[in-house]
């Protein structure tokens, strides 16, 4: 059986690296980012109807001014964010399946939202909705990305994927197992195999992972 690379940062690099292990893969840790606060300003809340949250980093990295945004409902991208934010104090009205574009589809055009976001995001205009980013994404200066000999690499973003094609040697001896399509593409090419996941989670990106880690490289 193949080992499984995980390159993102934490907190998310434990929590996936112990539902990977509860799959019975063996896990090498290597992140190639690490994520900080950002000083903002919380809006009056009074201008909206809702907070759209499409990762948990956005509610562990917010700092007191999530305080004065107690009042407003949260719309959370995933079972994983909508914990983050309950635990906050948060009253979650909906939680997506983890595709930010099909949760924004299945809400009302005229509802409100202030997207509480990472310095690296998309652009989503479906609905009325203003920003404020919180936090960032950093580059680990030199994350000592281990021999990709036989690995299977699990790709949690497109920008991971980017960095990954970037600082990779010898791409064909690895498989890709990447959150979307987007995070696929990211990847690039000369890679043995490069997969995406059915939905874009978590466990259906384990659940490909555990897929390849299982699939023999061809010789």
């Amino acid at each position: 059986m193949r080992n499984l690379l995980l390159l993102r940062p934490e907190p998310g690099l434990s929590a996936s690296a112990e539902r990977a292990r509860a799959l019975g893969l063996d896990v090498i840790c290597c992140p190639l980012f690490r994520i900080e606060p950002i000083a903002w300003e919380a809006p009056d809340s009074a201008h909206f109807e809702g907070l759209l949250i499409t990762s948990a980093n956005a509610i562990r990295h917010g700092g007191s001014a999530l305080d004065k945004l107690r009042e407003l409902p949260v719309y959370a991208v995933g079972a994983a964010t909508a914990a983050a934010a309950r635990t906050a104090g948060f009253n979650v009205a909906e939680i997506g399946d983890g595709n930010a574009d099909a949760l924004l589809d299945s809400l009302p055009p005229s509802l409100r939202l202030l997207h509480l976001a990472g310095e690296d995001h998309r652009n989503r205009d479906r609905l009325k909705t203003d920003r404020r980013i919180v936090y960032r994404s950093v580059e680990v200066d030199d994350p000592q990305l281990p021999d990709l000999k036989d690995l299977v690499v699990a790709v949690h973003s497109p920008r991971a994927g980017a960095r990954l094609a970037d600082i990779a040697g010898e791409k064909y001896r690895a498989a890709i197992a990447a959150i979307s399509a987007d995070a696929a593409e990211a990847c690039g090419s000369d890679w043995e195999r490069v997969e995406a996941a059915a939905e874009p989670n978590d466990n259906c990106l384990l659940a490909l992972a555990a897929m390849l880690c299982h699939t023999s490289r061809p010789r």
